[in-house]
C-alpha cells in the first residue's frame, strides 16, 4: 500500500483539498500573468514595426527577415512567424493606447485577440466581444461562432427596464442577455398558427431555442404552473439563468406588443419571485417575446413598473418573401457550416 493510500491523521484531508485549491488559483493567476505580458509584448513589437515602417520607410519584407533572424536567435519560443509579426502590427494598429490593451485586450488570448482582427473591425464591437469572453469564458470558436451569427448587432434592442430597477452590475448583464430579433428560422410553421403551436414547436427545438437564447439558460419547463389563491395560472416558458442565478419567464405573443402584456409579465414575475426564488437567487426576469414592438408604447408600459422585464421581437421562417424561403439552409445544413468553421479554425497556424 502507498503512502498516499494510507488513512491521514484529523483533518489532514480538509488541509489537502484546501492546499489543492490554492494551488490551482495560483496556476490560474500565473497563466493569467503570462499572457498579459506576451501581449503586451506583442504590442510593443508591433508598435515598433508600425512606428519604423511609417518614419523610415521600411516595407512589408522587412517582416520576412525580422521573423527568421527572431527565430534564428530564439528557436525554442514560438510565435515570431511573418504571419504572427504581421498580426502584431494589426494589434498595435487596432489598440493605440497602451492602457487599452492592459485593461482590456491583454485580458484575453492572443488567439482570440487574432480571430477578432479578423472577423470584426469596429473598434466598440471589438471591445465588445472582448468582455464577452472575459465574463462568459468563451472558447476562440464560441466566440468566433457569435461573431458570425451577429451576436453584437442583436443586443441593446429590446426595450427594459432593467437599468431602474436592478444594480447597476446585474442591470448591464441582464440586458446583455437580451438579442433583439430572436431568429427562429429553425421553425416551420404555417401562415396561420396559434401561440400554443409556436411554444410547442420551440420546444421541440429546444436546442436550437437554446442556442439562440445564448449561453446560460437551461430550461425548466413549459406551461409552468403556479398557484395564487387556489387558482392555477401557466407560465409559457420558464427557465434558469445559471450565470445571473435567477429565474426567467418568457411570454410569447404572437401579434404586436400591447400595454396590457407588462402587467400579466408583471403578476407572473412576481409569483415565480414569491414561490420559487430561494436565498441566493437574484431577481426573477421577465422577457416578452412578441411579432413587434412600438418603442414608446413599451417604454410607457414598462416605466413604472417594480419588477425587471424586457420585451423583444422574434422573426420566423414564414415573415421573409416566399421567394426567400427556400433558398434559407436547414437547421442541419446550418450546423454541418458551423461544425466545418471549427474544424477550419483549429486547422490554424498554432504559432498564432
Amino acid at each position: 500500500m502507498s503512502l498516499s493510500q494510507l488513512p491521514g491523521p484529523d483533518g489532514y484531508e480538509a488541509l489537502l483539498q484546501d492546499l489543492k485549491g490554492r494551488i490551482r488559483a495560483a496556476q490560474v493567476k500565473a497563466a493569467l500573468a503570462v499572457n498579459q505580458e506576451l501581449i503586451l509584448l506583442y504590442w510593443q513589437l508591433g508598435r515598433e514595426i508600425l512606428q519604423r515602417q511609417a518614419l523610415e520607410g521600411w516595407g512589408s519584407k522587412v517582416i520576412n527577415r525580422l521573423a527568421q533572424d527572431l527565430k534564428q536567435e530564439f528557436p525554442d519560443v514560438k510565435g515570431f512567424s511573418p504571419r504572427n509579426l504581421k498580426y502584431m502590427r494589426a494589434f498595435a494598429e487596432a489598440y493605440p493606447d497602451k492602457a487599452i490593451v492592459q485593461q482590456v485586450a491583454a485580458q484575453i488570448p492572443w488567439t482570440h485577440n487574432c480571430v477578432l482582427l479578423d472577423k470584426v473591425k469596429d473598434p466598440q464591437e471589438r471591445l465588445w466581444y472582448t468582455q464577452q469572453v472575459r465574463h462568459h469564458g468563451w472558447s476562440r470558436n464560441v466566440m468566433a461562432l457569435h461573431i458570425d451569427s451577429g451576436l453584437y448587432r442583436h443586443q441593446g434592442e429590446a426595450v427594459t427596464n432593467f437599468q431602474s430597477v436592478l444594480p447597476a452590475p446585474q442591470s448591464d448583464l441582464a440586458h446583455q442577455l437580451l438579442k433583439d430579433p430572436y431568429n427562429f428560422d429553425f421553425l416551420t410553421l404555417g401562415s396561420s398558427f396559434r401561440e400554443s403551436e409556436l411554444e410547442q414547436a420551440l420546444i421541440q427545438h429546444i436546442r436550437d431555442f437554446l442556442l439562440e437564447l445564448g449561453v446560460g439558460f437551461a430550461f425548466l419547463g413549459s406551461q409552468y404552473p403556479l398557484v395564487v389563491d387556489d387558482k392555477e395560472y401557466h407560465l409559457d416558458l420558464l427557465f434558469y439563468h445559471t450565470h445571473l442565478h435567477c429565474y426567467v419567464v418568457i411570454d410569447l405573443q404572437l401579434g404586436e406588443f400591447e400595454p396590457e402584456f407588462s402587467g400579466k409579465m408583471n403578476f407572473y414575475v412576481s409569483a415565480v419571485d414569491a414561490y420559487l426564488r430561494r436565498e441566493g437567487d437574484n431577481r426573477t426576469l421577465g422577457i416578452i417575446l412578441c411579432r413587434s414592438k412600438r418603442r414608446t408604447t413599451v417604454e410607457f408600459a414598462l416605466q413604472d413598473l417594480e419588477k425587471p422585464i424586457g420585451v423583444s421581437t422574434y422573426r420566423l421562417k414564414t415573415d421573409l418573401p416566399q421567394g426567400l424561403q427556400g433558398s434559407l439552409p436547414s437547421a442541419q445544413q446550418l450546423q454541418a457550416e458551423m461544425e466545418a468553421v471549427i474544424a477550419g479554425l483549429d486547422q490554424q497556424d498554432p504559432e498564432v
